[in-house]
């Protein structure tokens, strides 16, 4: 694909906005989405050829309007970019230093995790796929974490919510096998410096990655190098070394 044309939900900092800068730098036309949609377009205004565009990945309706609009605006499809999430500050603002167990968990906190980190999943992939079967081909490109990530304790909802999104991913990658639309798992292989946060985090002592980690292999899943790839789980922070050993 000459000029990508890329859809990236939660797009409007942190990994969603760090894909889109790199993605615009390699001339791709990018689709920035929030929840907020001026956030959306002051977030696209800087980068050659974006839009910012409204989209709550919780809702149909709004899923159905900004997959159109994207599609409508950046003249089709290549690429969708799962990336919106719901973080562990959400329903527990000191969760790095102060990590509550599972039996502690607010329960309507967890539905609006799962809501949007799975179920947002679900309904983009689901709008996005009949288009890019109907023109023959895409990508689709689902934002994953560590498995420490899914598994440690003090991270329900937010570690289940990983997990089952990143089964969804290789589900619809066994579904859409040989379709010619190709599913691929992509992380930042490590604790990340974004909104998800909270500001005692960084007292910890901890190092945290950048976000622009995502940068180098999301510019390459979009590119023609990436022909055929095709349910890997690639970690951003290893991709030199992945790609290395790819290529030998």
């Amino acid at each position: 694909m000459s000029v990508p044309r890329v859809l990236i939900t939660g797009a409007t900092g942190g990994l969603g906005l760090a894909m889109a800068t790199a993605l615009a730098a390699a001339g791709a036309r990018v689709a920035l989405t929030g929840r907020d949609g001026g956030r959306a377009r002051a977030a696209a205004a800087p980068l050659p050829g974006a839009v910012g565009l409204a989209l709550d990945v919780r809702d149909e309706r709004s899923v159905a309007r900004a997959v159109d609009a994207a599609w409508t605006r950046l003249g089709g499809l290549d690429m969708l970019v799962n990336n919106a999430g719901l973080g562990m500050r959400s329903v527990n603002p000191r969760f790095m230093t102060e990590p509550r167990p599972f039996w502690q968990v607010d329960p309507a906190g967890f539905r609006a995790v799962l809501d949007t980190n799975l179920t947002g999943y679900f309904l983009m992939a689901r709008e996005v796929t009949p288009r890019l079967l109907s023109r023959g081909g895409g990508r689709i490109v689902n934002v994953a974490v560590s498995e420490s990530t899914m598994t440690r304790a003090g991270f329900v909802p937010y570690g289940p919510s990983r997990a089952a999104s990143e089964s969804l991913s290789r589900i619809m990658a066994a579904e859409l096998r040989d379709s010619g639309v190709t599913v691929n798992l992509l992380l930042p292989g490590g604790p990340t410096a974004t909104g998800m946060l909270p500001p005692d985090a960084f007292a910890t002592g901890r190092t945290f990655l950048d976000p622009s980690v995502m940068g180098p292999p999301i510019v390459w899943l979009a590119s023609d190098a990436a022909a055929g790839v095709h349910d890997e789980r690639i970690d951003a922070s290893k991709f030199g070394e992945w790609l290395a050993a790819r290529s030998a």
